[in-house]
């Protein structure tokens, strides 16, 4: 029973917390104009920043980063101490970011929060996947190959940590991490499209 609850808990409080429509409420507050309708349509940094600009991006992102953050961190505050519940919660945040039950089941592409969850779960992972992500920016100048390319590059981190440098990386973590980069990739399927045409956007 206690097991049934936790389950519960966990899974209400991350999914909940990942469905914060962060862009969507501050496009409506700053600007009156809702993301879904402008730009890619995707509720996220990337579209915030390309429609509303960096000052509505940042807070998006570093608030999306927070409650994967805080996803997490709940779970050790309910007094549970399980890698699978923590795993839970960790996907239910992402999947409701992806999904939020606030704007009809629409979202962001998992990004932002994925680094949240990632960050509180395996901070150098996390630190390796933005270096990652932050070369081939450089190199290419397109956000959503940078963002695929650490996105690939978190289980492969994992399991290299794990299995080279031995830390003690949990096998469920390492699987979260896989379905995760499986998610991300799946929402950019449409970037994929115009990567493929090479019409896909640069910046700077």
């Amino acid at each position: 029973m206690e097991l049934l609850v936790n389950i519960l808990l966990v899974s209400a409080s991350g999914y909940l917390l990942g469905s914060i429509p962060t862009s969507f409420i501050l496009g409506k507050v700053l600007k009156g104009v809702d993301l879904r309708e402008f730009g890619s349509g995707n509720l996220g940094a990337a579209n915030t920043f390309r429609v509303l600009g960096a000052k509505a991006a940042v807070p998006v992102l570093i608030i999306d980063i927070g409650k994967g953050f805080l996803a997490v961190k709940a779970v050790s505050l309910f007094g549970i101490d399980n890698s699978t519940l923590i795993a839970l919660a960790a996907f239910l945040a992402v999947l409701g970011h992806n999904y939020s039950i606030f704007v009809r089941f629409s979202g962001g592409k998992g990004v932002g929060t994925t680094t949240g969850v990632f960050l509180a779960i395996a901070p150098v992972a996390v630190a390796i996947c933005l270096i990652v992500w932050l070369v081939i920016l450089l190199l290419t100048r397109i956000v959503s190959l940078a963002s695929m390319s650490a996105a690939v590059f978190l289980p492969v981190s994992l399991i290299l940590m794990r299995f080279l440098f031995g830390y003690k990386t949990g096998m469920v973590i390492i699987a979260l991490s896989v379905i995760v980069a499986i998610a991300v990739i799946y929402k950019h399927r449409s970037n994929i499209k115009r990567l493929k045409l090479g019409t896909e956007k640069r910046i700077f």
